[in-house]
């Protein structure tokens, strides 16, 4: 599954969608980041008052890119970040060269405790689908499922799920659950759970 959030993509793209004035908001901003001057971050929390909020995700990834944000800048930048932000964050971690493997586990971890479909969704993306480890990645996969988030956003599920028998079976028992209590079983389950009869 290709990624739209890949920052490669998104300076042009972006540059098509904002006007005037945002256009020179962002390329300010991403000038600031690139220098590594501190004033980067206040522009991260601003990128939707001046972008939109819905440009505002690819601008934040393209600033958390184009500064190179290490582990502990990442990590403060979600943990005081609002819900938005902390979407840009868990978008952009693929992207950060910056980064060890695992600074961004607990950021992923921390979005899957949450109900917030937009974080849940942010958070299995292609970091997740590298560094995730089995156990945590099916959890990840019945979280989706129990919030609603489509399993079309789950980076590299065909490859992960194949072939997976211990997802086949807390699927089917999260299915049996559902039957028990009267529930309807998410169709996305049926799709992964045939998935994992592959190899």
């Amino acid at each position: 599954m290709t990624d739209p959030h890949d920052p490669h993509d998104l300076h042009s793209a972006l540059g098509k969608r904002l006007g005037g004035a945002a256009r020179g908001w962002l390329d300010g901003a991403l000038t600031e980041a690139n220098a590594g001057l501190p004033g980067w971050e206040l522009r991260f929390a601003e990128a939707g008052r001046h972008c939109g909020e819905a440009a505002a995700d690819d601008a934040r990834v393209l600033l958390l890119h184009t500064a190179a944000a290490d582990g502990p800048t990442t990590t403060r930048l979600y943990r005081q970040g609002t819900a938005a932000e902390r979407r840009a964050v868990l978008q952009a971690l693929p992207y950060l060269t910056g980064l060890t493997p695992t600074d961004g586990l607990p950021l992923v971890e921390d979005a899957l405790r949450t109900n917030d479909t937009r974080l849940v969704a942010a958070a299995v993306g292609p970091y997740a689908a590298a560094h995730l480890d089995p156990h945590a990645w099916r959890h990840a996969i019945l979280k989706c499922l129990f919030t609603g988030v489509p399993v079309d956003v789950v980076a590299g599920l065909c490859t992960r799920a194949g072939g997976d028998a211990e997802l086949a079976r807390m699927l089917a028992d999260y299915a049996s659950e559902r039957t028990a209590a009267g529930r309807e079983v998410p169709a996305d389950l049926h799709r992964v759970l045939a998935l994992t009869e592959e190899s």
